[in-house]
Parts: structure tokens; sequence; C-alpha cells
């Protein structure tokens, strides 16, 4: 390529050689003096024009500003619907939580005031940095997931506890009937009939006509019928071959198949089938064999003065019956047959 430049003054002409890769070169030259030219002179005007309050460059200014802050506050607004989004999570979550442990609590025979006490803190003071964004994010990440294992733990013990519970409620440890007065007790004796010795499966309250009677423990009818030794007799089974049996009531506010709980009245002291007069025969079966009722009622007593030394603002328990009472429960899997089968009740 060849660039003629003529003067008119001095008519001479001014030949120069342009190869392809020195007009790249001049062009890129030319290109890049014009931008930095057109760079200096924006920044220059734009600074100057901001500093002194030029109209049109003030407008200017003030629509990027506008813009950035707009943009700020809606990255912060997001963050904070997304931190307020957590944090309503995180509360439904804590009051779970409570909620598990009160229920934990009240099985487990805990005072919930001494769970919800806080702790004492202190120390000497440490300053550090404040905290990011993502620093906030990552803590709230790590106590959600806490909060989820102790969840899980806590509803793993609330049904162990439950189902504990629920084991005590289907063994007969409450007295069937609210007297001190123990007459027979359970083993060999001088039947009151014959007077030859016999053995006797049971315990027998003497009470007066009317009595109420209560169920043992919770469970289900599975007898209720006119026996001719027991009179008018009840049978409850509480599961795991354990059976409770009530005898010579004058009334009776069950039936076969009916589901009964703990403490619930049942029938009425009286002195129907083979009775000298008006008491309770309660028996304690496991797997068809007739248990010393005493020791399971001694156990239920034993637990209740138990409770009572753990809250002293609780009521005292009634004194259920007159005989020493051990302090375990006995075991079902370990009951020993009777000697013989009862000739009398």
């Amino acid at each position: 390529m060849q660039l003629i430049i003529t003067d008119a003054r001095l008519a001479r002409s001014h030949v120069i050689q342009l190869s392809g890769l020195r007009l790249v070169s001049v062009l890129l030259g030319l290109s890049l003096t014009l931008m930095l030219v057109s760079a200096i002179l924006y920044h220059w005007v734009i600074l100057k024009g901001a500093r002194e309050g030029w109209p049109v460059i003030s407008t200017v200014v003030k629509f990027v500003v506008r813009d950035e802050e707009a943009q700020r506050d809606r990255f912060v607004r997001e963050n904070i619907d997304v931190m307020a989004k957590r944090l309503g999570e995180m509360q439904a979550k804590m009051l779970q939580l409570e909620s598990l442990g009160e229920r934990v609590s009240g099985l487990a025979g805990v005072n919930p005031a001494d769970i919800k006490s806080q702790a004492g803190q202190g120390g000497a003071l440490v300053r550090g940095h404040a905290m990011s964004m993502d620093e906030l994010q990552t803590a709230l990440a790590d106590l959600d997931q806490l909060s989820n294992q102790r969840t899980d733990v806590m509803t793993v013990i609330e049904s162990r506890l439950f189902e504990q519970k629920i084991k005590k409620m289907m063994v007969p440890t409450q007295a069937p009937v609210q007297t001190g007065i123990l007459g027979s007790t359970f083993g060999w004796r001088i039947d009151p009939f014959t007077g030859r010795t016999a053995l006797h499966t049971g315990l027998d309250f003497p009470s007066e006509p009317g009595t109420p009677i209560y169920a043992a423990a919770g469970g289900v009818v599975v007898t209720q019928e006119y026996h001719p030794q027991y009179g008018n007799m009840i049978e409850i089974d509480h599961g795991n071959d354990l059976v409770t049996r009530y005898g010579h009531s004058s009334r009776v506010f069950v039936k076969k198949g009916d589901l009964v709980k703990r403490g619930q009245k049942i029938a009425e002291v009286g002195t129907t089938g083979r009775s000298t007069g008006p008491h309770l025969h309660f028996e304690v079966l496991v797997q068809g064999v007739p248990q010393d009722p005493q020791k399971f009622l001694s156990a239920g007593s034993h637990v209740a003065l138990t409770q009572l030394a753990q809250a002293p603002s609780a009521p005292a328990p009634q004194k259920v019956l007159a005989a020493p009472a051990p302090t375990a429960a006995p075991a079902l899997s370990a009951a020993k047959p009777a000697a013989a089968r009862p000739s009398q009740r």
C-alpha cells in the first residue's frame, strides 16, 4: 500500500510505502491512543463534573450510585428473608425440643423447672472479629444439624421411657381396695370350713360390703362370671401371661372383653361364693400359676415411697398393706409354681 503526500507550495510529493503488517500496527496504535485519551478525558470530566456539580454529570453520578444502592439493598433484603426463614425454622425446632424435654422429664420423674433453669456462665472477655454473613450462615447450619440430632435422640428416649411406663402400668402393683386391713395371706393356712391345712392362693382384704374394687393394673377383662368358689369373679389379662383375679364381689361393673385402666373401679366387695364374710379375694397368676400378690403390691408401695422422697411436696401415699415391703418387683420370668392347687378361698 502506498500513501502519496503532496505539497502545493513546494510542488513536491512524498511517497510512503505501507505493508500489511505495518498498516495493522499503525491502526492498532491509533486505536489504543484514542482509547487512552478517551478514558483520561472521561475520567477527568466525570471527576471534575462530580466535584463542581455540573448538572448533567451530577445526574449521571446520582443515577449510578442509586442503582448500586438499589442492588445492595436488594441483596440485603434477600439475605434477611433467608435468615428470617431459617430463624423461624430454628424457633419451631426449639419449641419441639422444649416440648419433647418436658414430656421426657415427666416420664423420667424429673422436674421440668430444673431443666429450664439457666446455667451460670462467665469468664474473661476476649474480643473477636464481627461475624460475616457466610460465618453466620455456617453457624446456623451447624445449629440446625445439632438440633435435628438432639430431636432424634429425645424422640428415641421418649419412646423408650413411654414403653417402660406402659410396661409398669401393666404390672399389678396398685392395691385393689383402699383399706389397710389384710386378712389371710398367701400360703398354707387352716381352712375355715374344713379345719384342715390348705393352700390359700391369694390375699384376703376384709372390707365393708359395697367397698370399691379397683383394677391393680391395666389390661383386658378375659373372665366375668359366677364361680362356685369365687362367687362373682373377674379376671384381667395384663399381657406377658400375667392375670389378676378378683373374687366374692357383690356387684360387677365390667364385662368380658372390656379394656380397663389402672385404678379403674371394676366391682364392689361382697361375700358371694365360698366365703365366711364380706371381703375381696385377690390373686396374681403367672402362666396360670398363683403367685404371692404381696410381692407385687409391696413393689408398688416401694415405688410410691421413693417418689415421695424425691418430691417432698407430693401427697403422702396411702398405706396398702401391713406386711413388710421388699425393695424389688418380682420377676415374671422367674415365677415358681405353687405347691398345690387351692381347696378353698
